[in-house]
């Protein structure tokens, strides 16, 4: 068994991954970590988990780092690069779920997350974390950034374009994401009665997934989020003027060959969309292509769950890359449906 530990375990990210890492075949959670529920069983944060009975302790990276050889952070951006670099100086292997290795470029971050990198040193061996793009980079890290949920929709959804120089600039991408996503601390727009029968646009121009989406593709986005009324998902919807005409069938044949070999990409047939509902709990991204020949357009959708595929589930997938083991160990289970 390897032991794992997960640090800043009280938000939604956090109770996703010991949700998935207690049902893991061959892990054994050894450590959970939250400086607000220190000394509180995990249970009592999360009611749903069935497992070990641990309790949340504060960070101590030395003492952590004592009992796991891997170590999960779900710290809020700003905050995982420092115990990052402990962890990784203790020679633990590192899977971050928040954006502090995701760009590679120090001056990006600064001007996307407004603070100076604290660790600008590591950005060069930190892996992108999406496996259908990086895996072979991802067997051999000690480092791992798990991408955002929604270049994660948006990135699957584009990539097969990419790849066959097909990708027109700019693309347009427009992205609704359930109320999760926006974390677990309370606010004013996330109260029932604000959000519910409500959509709501929000960051138009400088959401901070949109440099994930640039740099993964190469392309200038125009990227906007919308908040919507559920709990879990996303759905991310892109038009692109394609620089080579195709039709539909061929669209669909080019993302089939492309994912063929992708254990939790599903590729939709012609005329079905992608629906979060479908992949609710589950680590799976449906993707879908049309091509209009009115417009010489294409629209290509992509959804997940934003908790899953877009955080821990993905982080769960590099973890058992960076293993050595089958990708899918702990993540075979279908969704929740409806």
């Amino acid at each position: 068994m390897i032991t794992v530990a997960v640090v800043g375990a009280s938000g939604y990210v956090g109770g996703e991954l010991l949700r998935l890492l207690f049902r893991h075949p061959k892990v054994r959670v050894t450590a959970v970590t939250s400086e607000q529920s220190a000394g509180k069983p995990v249970q009592s944060l999360f009611p749903n988990l069935v497992g070990p009975e641990l309790v949340c302790e504060a960070l101590d990276p030395d003492r952590i780092a004592a009992r796991a050889g891997t170590i999960f952070l779900a710290l809020p951006h700003t905050k995982s690069a420092g115990p990052a670099q402990r962890f990784l100086k203790a020679g633990r292997k590192v899977i971050d779920l928040s954006a502090d290795f995701r760009l590679k470029n120090a001056q990006a971050y600064e001007t996307w997350y407004q603070t100076t990198h604290p660790c600008p040193d590591l950005l060069p061996i930190a892996v992108y974390g999406l496996p259908e793009l990086h895996r072979d980079a991802i067997r051999s890290a000690t480092l791992v950034a798990t991408p955002g949920c929604y270049p994660t929709a948006a990135v699957l959804s584009l990539a097969p374009l990419h790849q066959h120089q097909l990708l027109g600039d700019p693309v347009i991408i427009d992205a609704k994401s359930g109320i999760s996503g926006a974390g677990r601390t309370p606010a004013l727009s996330y109260h029932f009665p604000e959000a519910n029968e409500s959509i709501q646009a929000y960051k138009l121009g400088d959401h901070r997934h949109l440099p994930e989406i640039e740099q993964e593709l190469g392309v200038t986005v125009t990227f906007t989020p919308h908040l919507v009324p559920m709990t879990r998902g996303i759905l991310s919807t892109a038009y692109v003027r394609l620089r080579q005409a195709r039709t539909t069938a061929q669209l669909t044949a080019l993302y089939r060959d492309f994912y063929k070999n992708e254990p939790f990409v599903r590729v939709l047939d012609p005329g079905h969309s992608p629906n979060p509902l479908h992949t609710r709990g589950a680590n799976l991204c449906e993707v879908s292509a049309f091509a209009d020949p009115r417009t010489g357009m294409a629209t290509l959708m992509a959804a997940l769950d934003n908790l899953v595929k877009g955080a821990a589930g993905q982080a769960i997938q590099a973890f058992n890359l960076m293993q050595g083991w089958d990708e899918t160990l702990g993540l075979q289970d279908s969704g929740l449906y409806p």
